[in-house]
């Protein structure tokens, strides 16, 4: 009887077909707009849009040619110096003499340069093959610094030429003098050792502390000159340092990379 009750009670209500069907609130298709919208921009930004990101490596200012470490060509007893730290010297000059059992053997100059380091002093006992000075490679007193950078390999199909590099110079506060201004002049695609970086730049020590990470790229940067500053290069501030810049000084550079397109990270 009680199922009998509810099958009339049925029949009695209409199924209202003839209502319209709601499917969905106003708010509710302006909230699909919006979302479909914003989809919509942001699939032409992944096209047609760039990311701009850079890369931070440790850094030196040098030369163009890089320097040398000099080695004595024989074992014995340092019995003179006979250049000092700072000195420019050419080719073949006399740097040390060391007394062997064959007699004293002058130890000179490879290639034209300054001497940066001595490493030895008279008395001193030294093995062939010695680290006895480094020598940076100068062809005039008026060549220009260059910085090299050394990238972790990875980055280094990333870097295009000529692109723009911020050199944070240790030397130089940034907070009040700003950042040297620098373009990417070459990019060595061949990862260096740390005898490698420590031979360009006649200093063992640059050469662990910058492969640290592993064998890093060396890219070659250009320092942008400038006649309105003390150092005669171009800063982010308007006058830069009140001094001149030397070489071997370390810095951190920051290397802007090719741009990407967003859509670039969702592919192969």
């Amino acid at each position: 009887m009680q199922f009998r009750q509810q099958a009339l009670a049925k029949l009695q209500s209409p199924e209202e077909l003839d209502l319209p069907v709601r499917f969905a609130r106003p708010q509710g298709r302006l909230v699909l707009s919006v979302t479909v919208a914003v989809l919509a921009a942001a699939s032409v930004w992944a096209v047609t849009g760039s990311v701009t990101s850079t890369v931070d490596a440790p850094a030196v200012l040098t030369h163009g040619e890089g320097s040398y470490l000099l080695q004595s060509p024989v074992a014995g007893q340092v019995v003179a110096v006979l250049a000092k730290e700072g000195e420019r010297l050419p080719a073949d000059a006399p740097v040390l003499k060391v007394r062997t059992a064959e007699g004293v053997t002058v130890v000179r100059t490879v290639a034209a340069g300054r001497i940066t380091a001595l490493a030895a002093s008279i008395g001193q006992i030294i093995s062939t093959g010695a680290n006895v000075a480094a020598v940076e490679k100068i062809a005039g007193a008026g060549d220009p610094l260059y910085a090299t950078v050394y990238v972790p390999a990875e980055n280094a199909a990333s870097i295009p030429e000529d692109a723009a590099v911020d050199l944070t110079v240790q030397t130089v506060p940034s907070q009040q003098y700003g950042v040297l201004r620098g373009r990417v002049k070459s990019v060595d695609r061949t990862a260096q050792s740390a005898q490698q970086i420590a031979a360009f730049l006649g200093d063992s020590q640059l050469g662990e502390q910058f492969s640290e990470g592993g064998r890093p790229v060396a890219v070659l940067v250009r320092l942008e000159t400038s006649s309105a500053t003390k150092s005669g290069y171009r800063w982010s501030s308007a006058g830069g340092p009140p001094y001149g810049l030397a070489s071997m000084t370390t810095a951190t550079g920051s290397i802007r990379l090719a741009d990407q397109h967003p859509v670039d990270w969702l592919l192969p």
